[in-house]
């Protein structure tokens, strides 16, 4: 895989995590997801400066974009252990929106096949114009396992974004040695062989007579 066919590569992962960024960010939006919607924001940022090393040979930029991959996919994996609730974690508390409302994602109401029946929050924890949807009968798939497979998808793009971005980076790495060390080196000495083209004139004894 030389470094044109692997740039491309990692040109179409870049086009296709903003693709699947600004999708997810349109529902964290519709359900006031705060937490998501900010990490969403940065994420969709480092792809776009990804996106540019790629394009203009800036392995800087690349080394800022495989660094935020492994946040990404730290991420996408405490959201996949949120919704499926492991070690203690519960996917009704108010943890993504910053305690500022009550957490609940747009699929929960919105599902494929789903129809909401919603009851006022007890006195205790009611808060103005909040709800607590208490049964969505009819979904053909439950909202958690939506996200999860929103945050699968994320850790997919972002593990194989992270793998080709450093096969690029030390490709880029590569050729600066070669340039410097080999190709430099011959093409002063190709320039100085030029200006100092060696002389074929012969010398030829001269005779002097008396």
């Amino acid at each position: 895989m030389g470094r044109c066919s692997g740039r491309c590569t990692l040109l179409t992962l870049c086009a296709l995590q903003l693709a699947a960024a600004l999708e997810r960010q349109v529902f964290d939006f519709l359900g006031f997801q705060w937490a998501p919607i900010l990490a969403n924001f940065l994420h969709v940022l480092v792809v776009i400066v990804g996106l540019f090393g790629a394009l203009q040979y800036r392995p800087r930029y690349l080394a800022l974009y495989a660094i935020w991959m492994v946040l990404w996919v730290t991420w996408n994996t405490f959201l996949v252990c949120f919704y499926l609730e492991v070690g203690g974690l519960s996917k009704d508390s108010d943890i993504l929106t910053f305690q500022a409302s009550v957490h609940r994602s747009w699929w929960r109401e919105h599902g494929p096949g789903c129809h909401t029946r919603s009851e006022v929050l007890p006195a205790g924890r009611a808060t103005p114009g909040s709800l607590a949807y208490i049964s969505v009968p009819g979904c053909l798939l439950e909202y958690q396992y939506l996200e999860v497979g929103h945050s699968g998808l994320q850790i997919v793009l972002s593990l194989t974004g992270f793998i080709y971005a450093c096969y690029i980076i030390n490709l880029f790495t590569d050729n600066e040695d070669s340039f410097d060390f080999i190709g430099g080196f011959d093409t002063y000495t190709t320039a100085y062989q030029a200006t100092h083209k060696p002389s074929h004139l012969q010398l030829q004894p001269v005779y002097m007579t008396k």
